[in-house]
């Protein structure tokens, strides 16, 4: 057993920290002490059950399971960035389609360049990070380009209506957008070592691994999760801005259904 990786006793004494929460919550009266509780409740039940679900897929499936794995995993970041853009015009669509082209695209680089090995145990947790960095990004887009759409109509309109197409007149609210939702990654690239650990490194040498070779592994996931974020961002916007006019260059509402 590796005396790096705690034991389910490890596990458990753990709870103490939940428990150090919960009070801290309930002594000051922030109303969150139950919310901790069932937080903390809901992550060991739903890890536990994601890690039995990947014994048999790492087991059995090989790199069919996780090429499902993934889908599923795409399904769902685009319900969860959709559903921060409710109100924006085919979020959902617009959201899972982003996504799944950038993690496409990320993902398979790295395996047509053989920086990841095809193999299940390490297709999903790289597939994992990059699908999570694509949401990110996607919502932070879609997000930002309801609210940019609901405060600058009458700008947006007003060039419109001197005649210029609807690319030309949401273009300034486009890049800005997609140069904010990018922020967050590119200072998490930028200052990476300086401020805290990156997860994988630190993952990789409590398992053992060697720090140099941790560093060339978490150098990859940066430069991933960064292509990733980008490309996903820039597909969300041009897809959203697609939905947000008709054939006759008029912006539809905010609020319309997706």
């Amino acid at each position: 057993m590796n005396p790096a990786v705690p034991t389910w006793a490890g596990v458990g004494a753990s709870l103490v920290l939940v428990a150090v929460a919960v009070a801290v919550a309930w002594r000051q009266q922030l109303h969150l002490a139950r919310e901790i509780a069932v937080a903390a409740l809901r992550a060991g039940i739903q890890l536990a059950a994601v890690g039995a679900v990947l014994l048999l897929v790492l087991r059995h499936t090989g790199l069919a399971g996780a090429a499902g794995w993934l889908v599923v995993m795409v399904l769902i970041a685009g319900r969860v960035a959709g559903r921060r853009a409710a109100g924006l015009p085919r979020a959902l669509p617009v959201a899972t389609a982003a996504i799944a082209a950038g993690t496409a695209a990320t993902l398979g680089v790295l395996l047509a360049l053989g920086v990841v090995s095809a193999q299940a145990r390490v297709v999903i947790p790289v597939g994992g990070m990059v699908v999570s960095g694509a949401m990110q990004a996607t919502a932070l887009v879609l997000t930002r380009l309801r609210e940019e759409v609901r405060t600058a109509r009458p700008a947006i309109e007003a060039r419109l209506a001197l005649g210029l197409s609807s690319a030309d007149a949401f273009a300034p609210h486009l890049r800005t957008t997609v140069r904010t939702a990018l922020i967050p990654v590119v200072d998490a690239t930028r200052t990476v070592g300086l401020i805290s650990l990156p997860g994988a490194m630190t993952g990789l040498i409590l398992a053992g691994v060697d720090p140099l070779t941790a560093i060339r592994y978490q150098i990859v996931v940066m430069y991933m999760l960064l292509a990733a974020a980008a490309l996903a961002a820039l597909i969300a916007a041009r897809l959203a801005e697609r939905a947000l006019f008709d054939d006759a260059h008029r912006l539809r509402p905010a609020d319309a259904d997706g």
